[in-house]
């Protein structure tokens, strides 16, 4: 799951990457509201995490410029505004939550996976695709009820098929999920297919289906038939 991170305040916004990497995430940051403007405008995220008071710009302003997008990214709103008409006019304008500063990370943690579930797996705690079942709290996946090890790039590969099932999932966008934006710079996207090719064959080896489909000239799609 990729993250954007808008936040100012350095230490902050490094304590939430470093938190947030090492529970999975592939994390972003800007630390401008321009900056963070550009990322939205280029990249797809699945949950944005956004301060209020950014030296160039108001937050609430930047959620708007995103909900014209149309993007189904989710958005939770970190600020040290407490005020009630803050937070009913960050949640009229579209964002998913509100968490005043100070918070703990854990707390925010909790609230992003709680978001992600409710946007791209309608709120369960586990996510069944056929024969293969995902736990997101625990990072395990079971193929007919085995427990199937998969590496880290694995898992978020299979994660990001499943919610996107019958999606036509272009190269690039693959490798924006799995590396970051940073992967603009790659010289090939051969990684790709070399994650997905063991991702295919250890799912196979467990007994699930043949579910992930090429799509000549654009990617990849994962779908039952």
């Amino acid at each position: 799951m990729k993250v954007l991170v808008v936040e100012d305040e350095q230490g902050l916004a490094e304590s939430i990457t470093a938190y947030m990497s090492r529970e999975g995430y592939i994390c972003e940051t800007a630390a401008t509201f321009q900056e963070a403007d550009e990322r939205v405008y280029l990249y797809s995220y699945d949950c944005v995490i956004v301060d209020l008071t950014l030296p160039d710009g108001d937050g609430l302003q930047l959620i708007q410029n995103l909900k014209r997008l149309e993007a189904t990214t989710g958005v939770i709103i970190i600020s040290a505004r407490n005020s009630l008409e803050d937070k009913l006019k960050g949640l009229e304008i579209g964002s998913d939550d509100y968490l005043t500063k100070p918070f703990h990370l854990s707390e925010l943690n909790a609230r992003v996976k709680s978001l992600l579930r409710r946007r791209q797996f309608g709120g369960q705690t586990e996510i069944r695709f056929e024969e293969i079942r995902v736990v997101p709290q625990s990072r395990l996946v079971y193929v007919t009820d085995q427990p199937t090890p998969l590496s880290r790039k694995e898992y978020d590969l299979l994660l990001y098929f499943l919610s996107n099932v019958d999606v036509v999932l272009t190269k690039m966008s693959i490798a924006e999920h799995l590396w970051g934006d940073n992967i603009d710079s790659a010289d090939s996207l051969d990684m790709v297919y070399s994650h997905i090719k063991n991702l295919r064959r250890k799912l196979l080896e467990k007994g699930a289906g043949d579910y992930v489909r090429s799509v000549y000239g654009i990617g990849y799609k994962f779908s039952p038939s």
